[in-house]
This record gives structure tokens, C-alpha cells and sequence, in this order.
């Protein structure tokens, strides 16, 4: 299985002790939910506000982080592979070798105004899967704070959600991911790990579930 960059955070988690292996305890559990959806054929989908938020405004994030950068980007739609991940990204400045990762804010309550506020261990990792596969020096996370469409916002006070009326250079904050490539090797070993993981579970299910067929024939 190829992982995608999205999910790469939670193979990278240091196992706590030497007895848990390359693979953390919830780094394992991961893999077994991953288990689960092949063995059935099916995506476990998770759904809130803010992520139906940020699929439906993520052409205004790039509208203001184009504004207030003065680029001129545009939805990148390809998806690449190497022998081990997969990605999508968001933007890509090919004259830069910069990456673009859009984050639209719920509000302004989770908008982060410092640096400090945007680093995100889950988010690192899944900014240097796609520096891997575009070949980046660079990955940009950009959190960019637009109007919540009326039908999110519910019971909260408007004055939270709407904030067009604020000056754009306000509502962008960005933090950069410098490309590693000892640690993208990393990510390569992890993989490894969890594919390993990933078959003796799966074959564990077929063993163990195929006896119940043998016992009903045997009832």
C-alpha cells in the first residue's frame, strides 16, 4: 500500500518503548483501521463543520493567500506516487519549488497568529510527503481566515465568522517546513514497517475468520 501524505503523521509517532518495535502503539492501531477498510472495501469518512468548511471555502483561502502574497496560483488537481506514498497537494510554485498547504481557520477563536500557534507534528509530516514527491526545498502551511458560509455557522456569534472586513494581511499566518531528506528516509523505513504490519494483520483476519467457516461446516 502506498500511504498518502494526509496519514503520514501517524505512522511517525516514537514508539514509547524498545518492546513496541519500529511501529507505535498508535501508529498499530492506525494500520489496523486501515486493515478494516481494505478488508471491507470501504473509506472511513469523517465529517465536521470546520472540515465541510474548509472544502467549501478553499477557493477563497487561495484567492487571499494569492492577494496577500501576490501569486498567482491555482488548485493543483494532479496526484503523485513513489514506490512508498501518495499525495495531493493543494498548490505547487514550480519557478519557486515551493508547496502550498491551505488550512482555512474555523474562526477567528482557531486562527493561530504566531508561528508558534501553527507548528503541528501531523502536518509536518504530511508537508514532507509532498516535498518528496514534487521535489520542494520547501513547504509553505498557510492558515488563511475567511467567511464561514451562513449555514455552518449555527448558534456562534457571527462576529467569529465573519471577517471580510478585516484587512487580508490580518488573516493569513504561515509557517514553513524546510525539506530533510534524512527524514524523508525515515518516512520510507516507517512505511516499510507498516506495510509489513498491514499484511500479517490482514492475513490474521483471514485465518482467523475462515476457521468460522469451518467450524459451521463441522456444527
Amino acid at each position: 500500500m502506498k500511504f498518502r501524505c494526509s496519514s503520514l503523521g501517524k505512522l511517525m509517532t516514537e514508539p514509547r518503548s524498545k518492546s513496541e518495535g519500529v511501529l507505535s502503539v498508535g501508529a498499530k492501531t492506525y494500520i489496523r483501521e486501515l486493515a478494516a477498510q481494505e478488508i471491507f472495501g470501504v473509506e472511513f469518512e469523517v465529517s465536521s463543520k470546520a472540515i465541510e468548511k474548509g472544502i467549501e471555502v478553499e477557493g477563497d483561502s487561495i484567492d487571499l493567500l494569492n492577494s496577500v502574497r501576490g501569486l498567482s496560483l491555482f488548485k493543483n488537481t494532479e496526484r503523485k506516487y513513489n514506490d512508498f506514498i501518495t499525495g495531493e497537494c493543494d498548490l505547487f510554485d514550480a519557478e519557486a519549488k515551493r508547496g502550498h498547504d491551505i488550512k482555512s481557520s474555523w474562526s477567528i477563536a482557531t486562527f493561530p497568529i504566531t508561528v508558534a500557534d501553527c507548528e503541528d507534528r501531523l502536518y509536518e509530516w504530511q508537508m514532507r510527503g509532498y516535498m518528496a514527491l514534487w521535489d520542494a526545498d520547501e513547504w509553505e502551511v498557510n492558515y488563511c481566515l475567511v467567511d464561514t458560509p451562513d449555514r455552518l455557522i449555527g448558534f456562534e456569534p457571527m462576529p467569529l465568522h465573519v471577517v471580510s472586513h478585516l484587512p487580508e494581511w490580518m488573516r493569513v499566518t504561515t509557517w514553513t517546513v524546510k525539506r530533510d531528506l534524512e527524514k524523508e528516509a525515515a518516512i520510507y523505513e516507517k512505511v516499510k514497517a507498516a506495510n509489513e504490519y498491514l499484511n500479517l494483520v490482514i492475513n490474521e483476519f483471514d485465518q482467523t475468520h475462515a476457521a468460522n467457516q469451518l467450524l459451521r461446516k463441522s456444527a
